[in-house]
């Protein structure tokens, strides 16, 4: 029972990745009831991104750095995408949306789920730039043109995901992004994600 709850979450989060607006439609139209499953594979898919690219931010120190910088990343990236969440969804009500909380959050998350696979995609990049050009200040541009288009391909699937979701609105709610990246920066600081050892 369990084997087949874990490969019907897998074989949702595939279809999320693929075409994330069909996915939240299905769910916001009720042609589907997501199980707790999906839910936790779409966070696991971020979780996974965020902790395996966090690592690799951490090769230039020990492996004290690298284990510290992966888990790092996944909490500022966890707490960057959910304290804006609760504003997410209040403002978006109060600007006329009708989405439940719901499917407010099934967009959330197939978004940052999609950005977590972003970050495993950027895994060789940042690995071989690491390796080849071990400089602390080289590392934090090459770092920040990640983060940055990582952030950019998520505002673009957070807004088709709601473009699909309220086909009648004339802009979707891409603020919310912004917010999550200026969350996510003050806490990038705090955690010096971005001080590379030479």
């Amino acid at each position: 029972m369990f084997r087949v709850q874990v490969r019907s979450g897998i074989k949702h989060v595939g279809l999320a990745l693929r075409d994330p607006e069909a996915f939240a439609v299905r769910w916001h139209k009720g042609e589907v009831l997501y199980a707790w499953p999906v839910w936790v594979a779409l966070f696991a898919t971020a979780v996974l991104g965020t902790t395996t690219y966090g690592m690799t931010m951490g090769m230039l120190g020990d492996t004290t750095d690298v284990i510290y910088k992966g888990a790092a990343l996944t909490i500022a990236a966890g707490l960057a995408w959910a304290i804006p969440l609760p504003a997410l969804y209040i403002l978006n009500s109060l600007s006329g949306s009708r989405l439940p909380v719901s499917s407010t959050l099934l967009a959330a998350l197939v978004t940052v789920s999609w950005g977590g696979l972003a970050m495993v995609a950027s895994i060789p990049i940042n690995w071989f730039f690491t390796a080849s050009i071990p400089h602390a200040g080289f590392l934090l541009f090459l770092n920040l043109v990640v983060f940055a288009g990582v952030g950019v391909s998520m505002i673009d699937v957070f807004n088709r995901v709601m473009r699909r979701l309220e086909p009648q609105r004339e802009t979707a709610p891409t603020w919310w992004m912004f917010l999550v990246a200026a969350v996510g920066s003050e806490l990038f600081y705090f955690f010096e994600l971005f001080q590379f050892a030479n």
